[in-house]
């Protein structure tokens, strides 16, 4: 397992798309180089904001070897494995790491709700299946299925299980999951509003859907945080929240896209059955985001 540095943001990258809906290969390599010269500490793509489950075989394999070649070694490439059975995501853990990432974000098995057996024996078989080191993702409210720190001590029973995306809204726990696991298990921010909170509790690693938009904004935001200098971080925070508020709701990717299209001109294109924001719905993130760009331009960012 080649480690990975759990600190700075880690975007949780959008999948660019043309009209008809295939990959736009030129846009993700130019949105990764995008991201890097921003500072970011490594990228987490086909995440749910990467639009995973709507991707085909073919197309995932594309969209890693892409990455593969934009990123050229610079950061860690983390790859969201999100599957509806543990054969597939055996399969697709091994093609990911014959491609060479550096690590996986395992989602918990898709449709179906596990109870607390299943969901251990589903992670570790995971783990087993490469040396990837595994980010897990936990997100109780999206998927119906919560890691607790007694379901995580099960799991670090697997030398590659390495970090949590800790997306369940109850801060608490990062100062739980720290005290109990120590360096033993890295804990990452997962909502982009609790970051200040996270990394006053001691989260150093943010993977971040907005940070499509304003990459510059929340590298500098976080290392504020981790340097302590909240007084400076809660002026920036001020001006990327409402923008931020937008990550927290069923349609985070739509909002994301078009947060991301108005930043740097990509295209916003979602896949089916997600459809691009309309009417009042799309008025309202216009008018957030190009708020947000001008008060952070207002403060040099």
């Amino acid at each position: 397992m080649t480690p990975i540095d759990w600190k700075g943001v880690f975007p949780a990258v959008t999948t660019k798309l043309n009209a008809d809906f295939t990959l736009d290969v030129d846009a993700i390599k130019a949105g990764l180089e995008r991201l890097i010269e921003a500072g970011v500490g490594g990228v987490v793509m086909m995440g749910m904001v990467g639009e995973n489950a709507q991707l085909s075989s073919e197309e995932k394999r594309t969209v890693l070897r892409t990455a593969k070649e934009a990123v050229r070694g610079r950061v860690p490439i983390v790859s969201g494995l999100a599957e509806t059975s543990t054969e597939k995501a055996v399969a697709f853990a091994k093609e990911a790491e014959k491609m060479g990432v550096d690590g996986l974000m395992v989602f918990p098995g898709l449709t179906y709700k596990s109870d607390t057996y299943e969901t251990v024996e589903f992670y570790k078989t995971v783990a087993r299946a490469s040396g990837l080191a595994i980010l897990l993702y936990n997100n109780p409210r999206g998927y119906g299925v919560d890691l607790t720190r007694d379901v995580i001590a099960q799991l670090l029973e697997e030398k590659t299980i390495v970090a949590i995306k800790e997306e369940s809204y109850e801060t608490h726990r990062i100062t739980d999951l720290i005290s109990r696991f120590g360096d033993r298990l890295a804990v990452v921010c997962g909502v982009d509003n609790l970051i200040v909170e996270s990394a006053a509790l001691g989260v150093t690693c943010w993977v971040s859907g907005m940070a499509n938009a304003t990459p510059k904004a929340a590298v500098e935001l976080l290392k504020l945080l981790v340097a302590g200098d909240f007084g400076k971080a809660r002026r920036l925070y001020a001006a990327l929240d409402p923008l931020f508020l937008l990550d927290t709701v069923v349609k985070l990717v739509q909002h994301i896209k078009l947060a991301e299209n108005i930043a740097s001109g990509t295209a916003e294109t979602v896949k089916p059955p997600r459809l691009n924001l309309v009417g009042e719905e799309r008025d309202h993130t216009i008018a957030i985001t190009k708020k947000t760009l001008a008060d952070l331009k207002s403060l040099e960012y």
